[in-house]
């Protein structure tokens, strides 16, 4: 039953999507074809409906919206510039400065708006006219800018990790935006070695003269508002102040004086944002309920303890069953956006790591990190395509770049997985696992 419902299940999602029906009526039209040659349509019906209420009903849910709603402030607020003017004066004399620049303020905006595709178009386009005036290579500040947004996903405060949280049974908040900085980071140095590396090699160096501490002090101090953000909201939920919901809620109070002071937040353009992430919330949160009924399904046809027998009948190695999982999880992120896919294996691929002993907040920051890879793969890769809109060039001209890019991010991938202190050493320090 379990082999034949996952059979089902994939097939109908399967062809749902490529005739362009949305993922939320995909994924629960799968589940209830799924669970029909089991139970009558009439109690099927009622029980996907109840599944739905119950998954759209917690609590810890408020968070996204919340989050949704500071993160679309900030995008608004005037942010970009300062994080840009900052990275600059910070990193601006290495090679390749402006590349640089572009990879580390995609960390700091990504995790700020909590949007790899928001990152990529406001600091892309910041750092577009001094790439165009020094001679860079637009294909190669596409790559760059694209290879580098995903990263503010897993930096903290994050919804993809919120969303891990929910569909794992209530993992730790605090221990998984913890455990993302490191890999979050990780993912950022991984460019900039990329971005360093072709730099010396096109002769692109970096700002002239010394090392101006004065610049440095005035952009940290235009920075600062910006980046206490993460530090008020992150250090309240880690230290216990206030939960994930409430650190939620307190961002967007931040976020909408911070924009108000910068003046560049109306009564006007507020009302537009609101509306705005109230659709987007609307989305992520229907999805969520509607991916409980497949979560149900799932456990009442015992489909996670077959997809774990048939794992653990190939082999019973750890280190080759993270490689297939890792494998199916960057080719569904080519094609699934994150949330979705984190909703779908989650409930399939938790149970079997727990098996032999990993923590579930080392695998979710495995799953989030493989699944922000298909940001920027085609032939979805949304943050890919909106980096090559704002940067002017084509995907042709592009991808060569990005294959650099792409070997250094799946090393840090293996880094993520095979290193579990990466993931569990601040969490660890800070007593949360």
């Amino acid at each position: 039953m379990a082999i034949q419902s996952l059979l089902i299940i994939l097939v109908v999602l399967l062809v749902l999507l490529a005739l362009g029906v949305p993922i939320a009526y995909s994924i629960g039209i799968a589940a209830l074809a799924a669970i029909l040659p089991t139970m009558d349509l009439d109690v099927a019906v009622v029980t996907a409906a109840q599944r739905t209420f119950v998954g759209m009903s917690k609590f810890s849910l408020t968070a996204i919206p919340f989050f949704i709603l500071a993160g679309n402030l900030m995008n608004q607020g005037g942010i970009a510039k300062r994080l840009v003017d900052f990275v600059m004066a910070l990193l601006g004399k290495l090679p390749g400065a402006l590349l640089v620049t572009n990879a580390g303020a995609n960390a700091l905006f990504g995790a700020i708006s909590g949007s790899a595709s928001a990152a990529a178009a406001a600091v892309g386009s910041m750092v577009k006219e001094g790439e165009e005036e020094q001679g860079y290579d637009p294909a190669l500040c596409v790559a760059t800018n694209a290879a580098s947004a995903p990263s503010g996903l897993l930096i903290p405060p994050s919804n993809a990790l919120i969303t891990y949280s929910l569909a794992s049974g209530g993992t730790s908040v605090a221990a998984l935006f913890l455990g993302g900085y490191v890999p979050g980071i990780l993912w950022t140095l991984c460019c900039i070695v990329v971005g360093v590396i072709i730099a010396l090699r096109k002769g692109y160096k970096g700002s002239h003269g010394k090392y101006d501490w004065k610049n440095l002090g005035v952009c940290t101090l235009r920075a600062i508002p910006a980046l206490s953000l993460i530090v008020v909201v992150i250090g309240g939920i880690v230290g216990g102040i206030f939960t994930a919901t409430e650190g939620s809620a307190i961002a967007v109070v931040y976020a909408l004086i911070l924009g108000i002071c910068y003046r560049n937040i109306t009564l006007k353009s507020f009302w537009a944002i609101v509306v705005d992430s109230a659709k987007m919330s609307g989305m992520v949160v229907f999805l969520i309920g509607v991916s409980n009924i497949l979560g149900w399904v799932m456990s009442f046809t015992q489909v996670p303890q077959a997809v774990s027998a048939a794992l653990l009948g190939l082999t019973n190695n750890p280190v080759i069953i993270l490689l297939i999982m890792n494998v199916i999880l960057l080719v569904a992120g080519t094609f699934m956006d994150v949330t979705p896919a984190i909703l779908i294996f989650t409930p399939l691929f938790l149970p079997i790591v727990k098996s032999f002993g990993m923590s579930p907040v080392h695998f979710g920051l495995i799953l989030v990190y493989n699944l922000c890879i298909g940001n920027i793969t085609p032939p979805v890769g949304n943050t890919l395509f909106v980096a090559i809109k704002v940067g002017g060039s084509s995907l042709t001209k592009t991808i060569p770049y990005m294959l650099w890019y792409y070997v250094a991010i799946l090393i840090g991938l293996m880094m993520v997985t095979y290193i579990p202190f990466l993931s569990l050493g601040l969490p660890t320090m800070a007593g949360l696992v």
